[in-house]
């Protein structure tokens, strides 16, 4: 697979509501090696506790450059990012990051993100994507069941202990052959 080169403003209906009066509008790019520092550190503002160390971003890139992707206001600073790691050797790919930025949410841009990161896993062949979501967290369930994302397993998908003692997650699956 390679890197598929992105860079574009959002639609104007996203840009009014994503940025205020003063701020530029947010730019949905693929994640360069000098965005690190800076997906590092809104990894950290979002998920505290549970977010990724610093080496594991950086071997992620390595792996997954061409399915890293980030809005960026145009400052600096990064506002959202989405990741997905597909294997090489079948047709299967898990999100492994959706990241927006609080003062961000609720401007369709987790949806943006989501949109294009499944549109080139489409165009790479893939066939199945998977992701898994904190149960309490209904606004990303409600977002993934918009995009097409079912359970999968028994219990809506729930997987006690999926990352821990006490860290439960929905798995959820997305068939691209069939979801448009």
């Amino acid at each position: 697979m390679t890197a598929e080169p992105l860079e574009r403003s959002l639609d104007r209906r996203a840009r009014l509501a994503a940025a205020g009066p003063d701020e530029a509008s947010p730019i949905l790019r693929t994640a360069r090696e000098s965005d690190l520092p800076e997906l590092r550190r809104l990894d950290r503002e979002v998920f505290q506790e549970v977010a990724y160390p610093g080496f594991l971003f950086r071997q992620l890139y390595d792996m997954y450059a061409g399915h890293f992707l980030v809005l960026d206001d145009g400052t600096g600073t990064l506002r959202g990012y989405v990741l997905a790691g597909t294997s090489a050797l079948d047709r299967d790919s898990w999100i492994l990051g959706l990241c927006v930025a609080p003062d961000r949410r609720r401007h369709g841009l987790g949806r943006e993100l989501m949109t294009e990161i499944l549109a080139r896993l489409r165009r790479s062949g893939v066939e199945r994507v998977r992701l898994t979501v904190e149960p309490g967290n209904s606004a990303a369930i409600l977002l993934y069941r918009s995009l097409g994302f079912r359970p999968e397993g028994q219990h809506g998908g729930l997987r006690r202990d999926y990352f821990g003692p006490g860290m439960h997650r929905r798995v959820l699956r997305l068939d691209l052959t069939t979801a448009r």
